[in-house]
């Protein structure tokens, strides 16, 4: 099973960005990066603001299933873009039937 760990917002200015979405939200900073902001009740999904990624999805898997996840979501119609991963990544990046980036993290 997967779930939205994050949302990932494209900004120009992050310091802007995160102080905007915080607000609109009502979320908060987290205390260790300003850039992660989270719901306070603990119900929302959390969001990460960045200058240098484009808007994206996380989907967290359930400890072990990151694999099965994504072999599940590329017989949906998925496709594996090429993707330079950087040493020890966590994350898988796949493209809905439409072209969207997304990232499956786990294992």
């Amino acid at each position: 099973m997967l779930k939205i760990g994050a949302i990932i917002v494209n900004v120009a200015d992050r310091h802007r960005g995160a102080e905007f979405w915080a607000k609109a939200l009502g979320y908060e900073h987290d205390e260790h990066n300003q850039d992660f902001l989270f719901d306070p009740s603990g119900k929302g999904t959390r969001v990460h603001v960045d200058e240098t990624d484009r808007s994206h999805l996380d989907l967290w898997a359930e400890p072990g299933q990151a694999q099965a996840e994504v072999e599940r979501l590329l017989a949906l119609g998925a496709t594996k873009p090429d993707w330079v991963y950087p040493e020890g990544a966590d994350f898988v990046v796949l493209a809905d039937t439409e072209g969207n980036l997304f990232c499956i993290i786990g294992d």
